[in-house]
């Protein structure tokens, strides 16, 4: 239960649904108010698909191209670390650049905003780190993403509730917990790296 609930929580701060909320609300801006909420769905199944797909088929895509569990916990820590660092600090051009004009289609909401890099790389760590669990990583996967959904959904409501300054500090803090997971993700590759390596 424990690693089902570690693996739901990185998945969540992953996501990053809070962070995503000015992304899609200014992608959407143009988007007429009912259409808005079909676009959000339609872009979330399409996220949970991509993400599904990586946590189903993501082992054999690894041992495909000779890829070590390791390389993925290292390059995964990596994504997240910038990915933090980019929360913390944010850019003027936010964490995907400039966003297309008129409605948007899988890039950028679908992917990378919700199904990003780090959260793929997550997804086949966790399968490769122990396959037989394969049923929690679908609930923590499906749960995470309900999380967001739910979030993502109601975005224009938490908009008013909290204010681009409560946005901003929430994002910053999902950072700081992010830093210290990307960190962790590091250390525990490069250990057993170096510790194959001794054997």
């Amino acid at each position: 239960m424990d690693t089902l609930l570690s693996a739901f929580i990185t998945l969540v701060l992953v996501m990053d649904p809070l962070g995503n909320v000015p992304i899609f609300l200014s992608v959407l801006k143009d988007v007429e108010g009912k259409r808005r909420y079909w676009v959000i769905f339609r872009e979330l199944l399409i996220a949970l698909a991509v993400l599904l797909l990586f946590l189903y088929g993501g082992s054999a895509a690894l041992e495909a191209m000779g890829l070590r569990q390791e390389s993925i916990s290292v390059g995964g820590a990596i994504i997240l670390f910038l990915i933090a660092i980019r929360m913390i600090f944010p850019s003027p051009y936010g964490l995907l650049g400039d966003t297309p004009d008129g409605e948007p289609f899988i890039v950028p909401l679908a992917i990378p905003a919700v199904a990003g890099p780090s959260s793929l790389a997550i997804a086949m760590l966790m399968v490769n780190t122990d396959p037989t669990r394969m049923t929690e990583w679908t609930i923590a996967l499906v749960g995470a993403w309900a999380v967001s959904a739910c979030i993502l959904m109601t975005s224009p409501l938490l908009l008013k509730a909290l204010g681009n300054r409560g946005l901003m500090a929430m994002e910053r803090l999902m950072g700081m917990i992010l830093v210290i997971i990307a960190v962790q993700m590091f250390f525990e590759g490069v250990s057993t790296s170096l510790h194959l390596v001794g054997e």
